[in-house]
């Protein structure tokens, strides 16, 4: 049987290679759970090229280096959508953060289930 001897110290350098190409030259808007942010989205419809804006709160954010990724939800039309964005994708032209949010979470999977008041999160100062 034939054994390859992998050298773990390359392999470290590869992934970290590959980690450096795969993240964004410039980096987004600093952001935070809880905050109220507009996400530029670049979308592609047949030959043309467009800007669209979704806005919501940020319930989670996951991962880490070039995996990372966001969830912003928002209420449109009396139904909860949510969106998982990649926070190193090249289709976010860009993240503007509308109002800061002081919340004692990490994750706000809580507002799912309640509406109106109960869903108001408080603005940080």
């Amino acid at each position: 049987m034939f054994f390859l001897k992998w050298d773990f110290s390359v392999q470290a350098e590869l992934i970290e290679k590959i980690n450096r190409e795969q993240t964004r030259d410039k980096p987004l808007a600093d952001f935070r759970v809880g905050d109220t942010v507009k996400v530029h989205v670049r979308l592609k419809e047949g030959d043309k090229e467009r800007i669209q804006v979704f806005t919501g709160t940020v319930i989670a954010r996951d991962g880490s280096g070039p995996g990372e990724t966001f969830t912003v939800r928002r209420i449109s039309y009396g139904e909860g959508v949510e969106r998982v964005f990649p926070v190193n994708s090249p289709s976010i032209a860009k993240l503007e953060v509308a109002r800061r949010g002081k919340v004692r979470r990490a994750k706000l999977y809580y507002l799912r289930k309640v509406s109106g008041r109960k869903a108001r999160i408080k603005e940080k100062l």
